[in-house]
């Protein structure tokens, strides 16, 4: 098999970058190892904007979703607002919640109508192709057996454990995070509504998000103590959610094992090196993300934004060369940088103290303190998270479709 462009991973950045290039005519191949999408749920207005640049907004909005606005928590027991996007001037000023196999199943399906493109489920990259020092396709696992993909261009969306990185020797800065998270679900019922989005107490820190027919809970932990978590037991953990947030009391009997509890190890780093000759990595593959904020899906997406934008004409002659491909990092490393020091001021000044405990109460920080007071101020987090620093728009061009 012979394409001009193969992309690792039908995650937010590959299938974002498949629907692109193949609406500019690109022959483009996505491998997705597993048969279904599962990812996280948080859409951000720079995504919805560039949907609506594509011209899909109003069936990606017809999807089940949920909409955020106003971000709402305890600290310490005393309300705190955290951000409005409301305050913002901007097409679409919420974060839309829904299944992330939802969005990429979308895109998949928005994308049939595009010859140039082919996503191919249950393909699993496991090795570079090389030519001298050149990268110039994948082997992969499929259903059938073995197969080889050549391709001028082999694109890494294969997120924080790439296979593909690590094949290509890309050596990865680790900046660190003192957190954990357990993910779990609880069961909700219509009459159950609370806008508190966020608890933090003592030793304990919480995030929930009302998915409807369920709560979606984000259960932070130190580093390293989920051991510690599972020799408590089960039941002493879900009394301390409960304790936290007794809105979930009733529908905390649908966690009824460790199994029912998903551990996300979290991790905040990048490449300092993003390509190699015919090689690029962009999302995951490139720069990691904490949970903090939600905003990995949406880096993401601008990195297949701006990698479209660079790179679409140019790959219609071949592969570009490392200078070209490189403008991918130079492009969109400070916004990456900047977000991951956001994230880890609030990592710092934040989450690090509630999680070390203590008798003491919780003293709300000034910072959160200055902006649960003046409600102006709200909008800038609102922005931060909303769109990012410096969001991508669509300017590669669309093929003439036949």
């Amino acid at each position: 098999m012979k394409v001009r462009c193969c992309i690792v991973g039908g995650g937010p950045a590959g299938m974002m970058l498949g629907y692109l290039l193949g609406r500019a005519g690109i022959d483009v191949v996505v491998l997705e190892k597993h048969a279904d999408f599962f990812r996280g749920d948080t859409v951000h207005p720079s995504t919805l904007e560039v949907m609506d640049e594509l011209g899909l907004i109003d069936g990606f909005l017809k999807l089940p979703h949920q909409r955020l606005q106003k971000m709402d928590g305890l600290f310490g027991g005393t309300p705190v607002r955290i951000a409005d996007l409301s305050r913002l001037h901007t097409k679409y000023p919420f974060i839309a919640f829904m299944p992330q196999w939802d969005f990429l199943n979308f895109l998949r399906e928005a994308g049939r109508r595009f010859a140039s493109l082919e996503v191919m489920m249950s393909t699993e990259a496991i090795d570079l192709i090389r030519r001298g020092e050149t990268i110039v396709g994948v082997r992969a696992k499929t259903p059938e057996g073995i197969i080889d993909i050549e391709a001028d261009l082999t694109i890494a969306c294969d997120g924080r454990h790439s296979t593909v990185r690590e094949r290509a020797g890309l050596s990865v800065e680790e900046i660190g995070a003192p957190m954990d998270v357990l993910w779990f679900r609880a069961g909700r019922t219509p009459e159950e509504t609370e806008s508190v989005f966020a608890r933090v107490e003592p030793g304990k820190m919480m995030i929930t998000f009302d998915r409807g027919d369920y709560w979606q809970c984000a259960y932070v932990i130190a580093k390293g103590q989920y051991d510690a978590v599972k020799a408590r037991g089960l039941s002493a953990l879900l009394d301390d959610v409960v304790r936290m947030a007794p809105i979930l009391r009733s529908g905390i009997a649908e966690v009824k094992s460790f199994d029912d509890v998903k551990l996300l190890t979290v991790a905040i780093n990048r490449l300092t090196r993003w390509t190699q000759p015919g090689l690029l990595c962009i999302g995951d593959a490139a720069h990691a993300m904490s949970p903090i904020g939600g905003v990995g899906v949406n880096l993401a997406v601008q990195d297949a934004v701006a990698t479209a934008n660079l790179l679409a004409h140019k790959l219609q002659h071949g592969c570009p060369s490392e200078h070209e491909l490189d403008a991918i990092r130079r492009r969109r490393a400070f916004p990456v940088k900047m977000t991951q020091r956001m994230q880890m001021v609030v990592q710092n000044n934040i989450i690090s103290g509630a999680l070390q405990g203590g008798d003491r109460p919780l003293k709300v920080p000034l910072v959160v303190r200055l902006i649960t007071a003046l409600p102006w101020l709200q909008g800038i987090p609102a922005r931060l998270l909303a769109l990012g620093v410096r969001p991508e728009h669509v300017h590669s061009r669309a093929a003439p479709q036949s």
